[in-house]
């Protein structure tokens, strides 16, 4: 266990962040005052702990570039992100950009104040170009753009952070969950009349999982109360394969969706059943050239690396399935299960039973080997990178990134990550953002998780909605 007094509370965030980055394994604990003034949490510290003492009477960016080089210098470490502990790296690229600043002026300072990789620094102008290219007809001083969660999923993927709720228990009250969904319609119709809708996303959980009669009467409600006529983008997160049928792709289709995803994780079918995912590589497979017969010319994959027992050659045979589905963008997650987590637990539960080994623990890590053959995998494919995001304790310091083809980047992504412009988030569990200005300050207001209070408290849902925009 590594622990850090500070003397304050300042910056504790950031401090812990940065030494769970070098530390991965260990448990990390930030205590803002002096030793011994934390009895209950201090009882369990031993010999065999590390305690360091910080002085954090500095600027943020000066301390966290002190602790980086104290431990790069102590553990040999460098971090592709530098010091960066934030998840969005390009919003300080596209920042220093509409300031004024050259790319030469954007790659010195990256490198003096984040310690920033030349291949990270490169990736991030490109993305933050190529970005300011995607981004420059929306609408974002009278512009906002839609999500709509839907939280049912064929069953949940053992690795999902997300709103999600079996189907097969659930599919007795989805009609009249989109019944509150249409509430929050009629409060988007009232109150942002004469604004411009950009981007529609429909995500969950799987909105697929809806029935193709519930598909159309969703969108078709959608574009009876709003006005889509300046829609650049409607899309619909299809996801598991196993929930794509004809008849709903049809639907889809027919009322104006333009981007779906069809996505894999991977084209090992041990590893599908690992993480729970109850579909197999050759569905996938199926289910992405039935969309592309009914027209679909925009659809979306999505790749983790690092799950469970894969390693750099699996990444390569799944790049290499995917370049024979030419899918339009391709996102690459960066996945790291730690021991105790919800997978863990039941990887361990498996391997009691014998259904697996034990040490499939040791091989859940993401490296920059499979980074870069994912990377090298969709620029053969003709795919650029136009936006990226990062998590809390990502494995490796890495990044989640999308590419696409010229053309089929998927705007909402940009939108939502870079934080540009308001969104209206409908359904349980999402949140809503309201930016107040390009570049300006951002304050939210959330939908709660649980479906079923979700439904009982709409009318609180809205309310909630109309004082962030209004009060």
């Amino acid at each position: 266990m590594q622990v850090i007094y500070t003397g304050t509370d300042k910056y504790s965030y950031d401090i812990h962040s940065l030494y769970k980055a070098f530390y991965p394994e260990e448990e990390i604990r930030v205590l803002p005052g002096n030793k011994g003034d934390f009895p209950e949490k201090e009882k369990d510290i031993s010999d065999k702990d590390e305690i360091s003492f910080i002085d954090v009477e500095k600027t943020k960016n000066e301390l966290k570039k002190s602790i980086y080089e104290d431990l790069s210098n102590k553990t040999g470490k460098k971090l592709p992100w530098g010091n960066l502990t934030g998840i969005r790296p390009t919003r300080i690229v596209m920042n220093l950009m509409e300031e004024g600043k050259s790319d030469e002026e954007i790659v010195e300072y990256m490198k003096n104040v984040y310690c920033v990789s030349d291949e990270k620094i490169a990736l991030s102008l490109s993305i933050a170009h190529r970005e300011k290219e995607i981004l420059k007809n929306i609408d974002y001083k009278n512009g906002y753009s839609l999500y709509i969660g839907i939280p049912f999923c064929p069953t949940t993927c053992l690795y999902c952070s997300f709103t999600s709720y079996p189907i097969g228990a659930f599919s007795g009250i989805v009609d009249d969950y989109l019944g509150c969904i249409e509430k929050e319609i009629d409060y988007v119709a009232e109150n942002f009349k004469g604004k411009t809708l950009d981007t529609i996303y429909i995500g969950g959980g799987t909105p697929t999982t809806l029935e193709p009669h519930q598909i159309r009467r969703l969108l078709g409600y959608i574009k009876e109360k709003l006005d889509t006529s300046k829609v650049k983008e409607l899309t619909v997160e299809s996801g598991r394969p196993d929930s794509i049928t004809r008849d709903k792709l049809i639907a889809m289709k027919e009322m104006g969706v333009t981007r779906i995803s069809v996505n894999p994780q991977t084209m090992k079918d041990e590893t599908l059943r690992l993480i729970g995912r109850r579909h197999n590589v050759a569905q996938l497979i199926d289910a992405f050239k039935m969309a592309r017969e009914e027209g679909f010319d925009n659809i979306n994959m999505d790749i983790i690396l690092g799950l469970p027992g894969e390693d750099a050659k699996d990444v390569a045979y799944t790049m290499s399935e995917i370049e024979k589905l030419s899918p339009d963008d391709l996102t690459v997650h960066s996945l790291a299960i730690k021991r105790g987590s919800k997978l863990a637990e039941i990887i361990h539960e498996k391997a009691m039973r014998g259904e697996i080994s034990e040490n499939v623990l040791d091989s859940i890590n993401n490296t920059e080997e499979m980074m870069k053959i994912a990377s090298d995998g969709a620029l053969k494919m003709g795919l650029s990178p136009y936006y990226l995001y990062r998590q809390k304790n990502i494995s490796g310091n890495f990044e989640n990134t999308g590419y696409a083809r010229d053309g089929k980047a998927g705007i909402y992504n940009i939108l939502i990550n870079e934080e540009v412009q308001s969104i209206v988030a409908l359904g349980a569990g999402t949140v809503t953002k309201r930016v107040y200005g390009y570049g300006g300050r951002i304050e939210r207001c959330d939908n709660v998780k649980d479906v079923k209070l979700y439904m009982d408290q709409i009318d609180e849902m809205i309310d909630r909605k109309r004082k962030l925009f209004y009060d």
